[in-house]
């Protein structure tokens, strides 16, 4: 039987695995930790805020909108699970400690 299919085949081993299970669970916590929770409020100055189940108040403000605000938060809550997940000497494009601290 021949494969046309012109794709590698893909690694059967943990060791080649393309996310590391803690990396992979780190991303996963990160993402069901700083879900939006309610509504939207409409403040009586303009401003639009909703909240995040990490307790943090999100809101727009004179240059981003409520939307771009949530979207830097998750991004930001899995750079840092990823970070502290990542092994210590891993190179990084922003430089930490061995502690792994970013």
């Amino acid at each position: 039987m021949q494969n046309d299919d012109p794709r590698p085949p893909r690694p059967t081993t943990d060791r080649l695995a393309a996310v590391s299970p803690a990396m992979r669970r780190a991303k996963q916590e990160a993402q069901a930790s700083h879900v939006t929770t309610g509504t939207v409020d409409v403040r009586p100055d303009g401003r639009t805020t909703i909240d995040c189940s990490c307790g943090m108040v999100l809101t727009n403000g004179p240059d981003w909108s409520l939307d771009e605000h949530i979207r830097l938060h998750r991004a930001e809550a899995r750079y840092l699970a990823l970070s502290m997940a990542a092994p210590a000497g891993m190179p990084r494009l922003l430089p930490v400690s061995r502690t792994r601290l970013p």
